[in-house]
């Protein structure tokens, strides 16, 4: 073979390299991103399910009140504008994350076109819906947080509301490709709120507790961090994506397959984490036909007083158990809505009813700790973050109260 055959023949065997390497880097990086897709539909899929049955099914019974115990201000007696709003914002959020999930799949958008230009309606309508009512709910209503997380909450208010006009601005014009990333855009910001629960919950799990937060006042550099986070890290990750797909060669959509399969291993573990301790004890509650006794013994505090409840709670458990839930979560969070109000002496009745009835938990000792603490009981406190500790040596919270009321 001549010297310039050899040449031309590893000029060609080069060239074949090369291309079956780009192909096999086009592959992991698509396969990658379905992966991604599939989880945070998914994610999505649950976290409808949880609102739509919650609120729902409470709505149905005539059981306003259920909503407060995981919204700040849920339902409020005598404000109907108010529960208005936060009714359309519910409503929103669970059509905005079914439309969402189905927009983006392109199989549909081939052989369904039709449907696919009303649902993309139905979604630009209804982020502009769900944004306005949020910020309303947020600046009006009150909800949980400080400052640093209203702004970042409401920046992505407006990011949605930004993604949305300028996605169905280039459909109108026809410029598919651009309508396209705007509309992924679109995608990230309002994935935001599953996004920012399973960062809090994989962090809780992690950190066997609260990280970089006060659990009490849910105000925190992390918590600050993730208000922002929430979106502008899936944002740039995927603008990163867009561009590796534009310009990259093998290597770096490799490098790009590597990186979202670990961003996605982590949102999986985050979304199972918090589907574990939010969603699913949610769908339980909103099927739960029993009634709640924290919403009972909370009636009876306010007209006669804890002395009264506590008696009423005792007469339940011998009388009627199964009629009522009276599951462990259910004083806890009785116990901390009085302890938010301040009314310790009463929180701390609440909570020792829960030893009384699970003494093998660690969380009821946990709390109980915590309100003691919160009364200015250090003594009390450290009594009930070691025993909470000997139920559960994992306890990292009562580790931590206990070194800082070790502290001098």
């Amino acid at each position: 073979m001549s010297t310039q055959s050899q040449a031309a023949f590893w000029l060609a065997e080069t060239s074949h390299s090369g291309h079956s390497l780009r192909k096999h880097a086009d592959s992991a990086l698509k396969a990658t991103a379905g992966f991604w897709f599939v989880v945070v539909v998914l994610g999505q899929l649950v976290f409808a399910f949880t609102v739509a049955s919650f609120y729902g099914l409470s709505a149905a019974r005539g059981n306003w009140q259920q909503w407060n115990k995981t919204m700040t201000d849920g339902h409020t007696t005598g404000h109907p504008m108010g529960n208005l709003v936060v009714a359309i914002h519910l409503c929103s959020a669970v059509i905005i994350l079914l439309s969402g999930a189905v927009q983006l799949i392109p199989q549909i958008r081939r052989r369904a076109p039709s449907f696919h230009r009303w649902n993309g309606r139905i979604y630009f309508v209804t982020a502009f819906t769900v944004s306005l009512a949020g910020l309303y709910m947020m600046w009006f209503r009150g909800t949980v947080g400080d400052l640093s997380q209203h702004l970042g909450q409401s920046l992505d208010a407006v990011l949605i509301m930004l993604c949305a006009a300028m996605a169905l601005r280039y459909a109108l014009v026809r410029d598919f490709k651009t309508h396209r990333r705007w509309a992924l855009r679109l995608f990230m910001v309002v994935s935001a709120s599953l996004f920012i629960r399973a960062g809090v919950l994989l962090s809780f799990f992690l950190n066997h507790g609260p990280f970089g937060f006060n659990a009490a006042t849910f105000s925190g550099p992390f918590l600050t961090f993730m208000s922002f986070g929430q979106y502008l890290v899936p944002l740039a990750a995927l603008e990163i994506y867009l561009r590796t797909q534009d310009r990259a060669g093998a290597p770096g959509r490799f490098a790009m397959a590597a990186g979202l399969f670990v961003l996605t291993v982590l949102l999986g573990a985050g979304i199972v984490a918090v589907t574990m301790a939010s969603f699913l004890p949610n769908i339980k509650r909103a099927y739960d036909s029993r009634k709640s006794i924290a919403e009972t013994l909370s009636a009876t505090i306010a007209g006669s007083g804890i002395d009264q409840a506590a008696k009423q709670y005792h007469e339940v458990k011998a009388a009627a158990p199964s009629n009522y839930n009276l599951d462990e979560d259910e004083l806890n969070a009785l116990g901390y809505q009085l302890l938010q109000a301040h009314k310790f002496n009463q929180a701390i009745r609440i909570f020792e009813l829960n030893i009384e009835a699970y003494p093998q938990s660690g969380n009821t000792y946990d709390s109980l700790a915590e309100a003691y603490m919160d009364d200015g009981d250090k003594a009390q406190a450290m009594t009930n973050y070691q025993r909470s500790l000997q139920i559960n040596p994992r306890n990292a919270n009562a580790v931590k109260m206990l070194q800082k009321l070790d502290a001098p």
